[in-house]
């Protein structure tokens, strides 16, 4: 019997992550040796997908792509392109329901995925050239279509893209703003509604060549709604299909938590909310259920915060609930903890919270050791009267290794940075602008269980928009939101982008073995 021994000279891993692909070859010695720490590597393949705006004749979007400088490895070349999806159902847009659908019409989501139009010719929304610069596109009216997209090479690491849409009349109007994101299987958006006065949809885009099924289900505060969605929503490969929240039942709930699942494939899903009063955002999904929320940038000026979170498991969850601001931690006078039943929505009104300094809710277990997943949102008003305007900030989950948000202005944007727990120390980096500017760095300290609420740093002879990216230096975790304002006619249109961490990199076991193989 022989005994024959093949060293493994080099062993190729590949690692399919949401955001990307990573590839990698490791040279290993062919004998027996300890395990080794797993290594970063940069992805190779990143997705992104953008909803469709708007329909209304009166929208301006902006779209602008981004990829910072930096962590791209050894590759030197790569592509990243939004291109138009399929054209979506004959409801495309968010604007009232009250103008669009009956009830019961469950979004037409069988019959209008068989109906979808041919998609745009093949030809790129917006092209990225180089990290490190930006590159914006507009779109008037409202034949601005929902966008897939691919970055590959150097490229792909951290890329980003935002949509910034703004509409001055109309029961939607208002500033809505959304970072474009990656296809998934599972999303939490508590702070839906399916009152009168509010018109929410879920827009769910497929970026595969393949059809994907998706499933809607909705909670209230007594727990699921019954729903007409028997079958799933067929989501068509490349296109975009919207579901109207208010068609999926037929009792009106003033605060929902909607999750969506998919059977089959993938999509990306985000949530646009309007109100008959405080007009429309978007609202993205919750961070994975965890035990402990954050959610970053609430404005000094709030006049209305109203929280909205969930239990998803089987257990029920009590919690602390604490405002981050730039003195330290404070309890919401009358709001010090929050009872969660399982698998039922509550909500909490914490009105002016702020009171004029801006800060960021964190809830945590109340007893030590006992951590419930939750998810959570804000809805916040800034404004009064006629004159009001909302926007919705989820529980974000922290920067991380690094995180961007781009379509800065000269004027209009402040950072947010919130350290939870121990101090901390980030970079922050403000790109050169989509039509000219250089860079410019600066570095941040934040006190532990506080918020710093900055007005970002502009690039040098700035012309068009920037990016900004976050990375951390030392210290806790931080958690980060960016707030662009741009008000119009007296109303305080605003939004609010989170920055969780841009997964620009995966994880790679070292991969060193020894196979024997025996011979007869």
């Amino acid at each position: 019997m022989n005994r024959t021994t093949i060293s493994l000279l080099a062993t190729a891993t590949a690692l399919a992550a949401i955001t990307g692909l990573a590839a990698l070859t490791a040279p290993g010695s062919g004998a027996e040796t300890e395990a080794k720490a797993p290594a970063r590597l940069p992805v190779e393949r990143s997705s992104l997908l953008c909803p469709t705006p708007s329909t209304s004749e009166l929208a301006e979007t902006a779209y602008t792509s981004f990829t910072p400088a930096g962590k791209s490895g050894d590759a030197k070349d790569g592509t990243a392109e939004l291109k138009a999806s399929a054209a979506v159902l004959a409801e495309t847009d968010t604007a009232p329901a009250k103008d669009k659908t009956k009830k019961g019409d469950a979004a037409k989501g069988a019959k209008g995925a068989k109906d979808a139009k041919k998609p745009a010719p093949d030809k790129a929304v917006l092209a990225l050239k180089e990290p490190g610069k930006p590159v914006a596109a507009k779109a008037s009216g409202g034949d601005a279509p929902a966008l897939v997209g691919t970055a590959t090479g150097r490229l792909a690491p951290g890329w980003s893209a935002q949509q910034t849409t703004t509409e001055t009349a109309g029961d939607a109007r208002g500033l809505l703003g959304v970072s474009c994101t990656g296809p998934d299987t599972d999303f939490w958006f508590p702070g839906a509604s399916t009152a009168k006065e509010r018109h929410d949809y879920v827009h769910l885009t497929n970026p595969d060549d393949t059809p994907a099924v998706a499933d809607i289900e909705l909670f209230g505060k007594d727990g699921a709604l019954k729903t007409t969605l028997t079958e799933g929503i067929p989501v068509p490969a490349g296109a975009s299909v919207p579901v109207l929240l208010s068609t999926l039942t037929s009792d009106p709930a003033a605060d929902l938590t909607v999750h969506v699942t998919t059977r089959t494939g993938r999509v990306g899903a985000v949530l646009r909310a309007a109100d008959d009063k405080a007009g429309s955002d978007w609202l993205t999904a919750s961070a994975d259920p965890s035990g402990t929320a954050v959610l970053p940038g609430i404005p000094a000026d709030a006049t209305s915060v109203r929280l909205v979170a969930f239990a998803p498991g089987e257990d029920d969850a009590d919690l602390t609930v604490q405002l981050a601001g730039p003195g330290g931690k404070i309890v919401p006078a009358g709001h010090e903890t929050l009872h969660l039943k399982s698998g039922m929505t509550a909500s909490v009104d914490l009105l002016d919270v702020t009171k004029g300094e801006a800060g960021s809710l964190i809830l945590s277990p109340s007893q030590s050791g006992r951590a419930t997943p939750v998810v959570a949102a804000l809805r916040v008003v800034r404004g009064k009267g006629d004159k009001q305007e909302v926007a919705f900030i989820p529980a974000a989950a922290p920067v991380g290794e690094r995180a961007s948000v781009a379509d800065n202005r000269a004027k209009g944007s402040t950072l947010s940075l919130t350290a939870p727990g121990a101090a901390a120390e980030v970079k922050v980096t403000a790109s050169a602008g989509t039509e000219g500017g250089t860079q410019v760095v600066k570095t941040y300290k934040v006190k532990a269980g506080t918020t710093l609420a900055v007005v970002p740093p502009v690039p040098a002879g700035l012309k068009g928009s920037y990016a900004l990216t976050v990375e951390a230096v030392s210290g806790g975790p931080v958690h980060a939101s960016r707030t662009l304002a741009l008000p119009k006619d007296g109303i305080p249109m605003f939004t609010v982008q989170t920055l969780p961490d841009d997964r620009g990199t995966v994880a790679v076991p070292a991969a060193e073995q020894d196979l024997s193989v025996l011979d007869d």
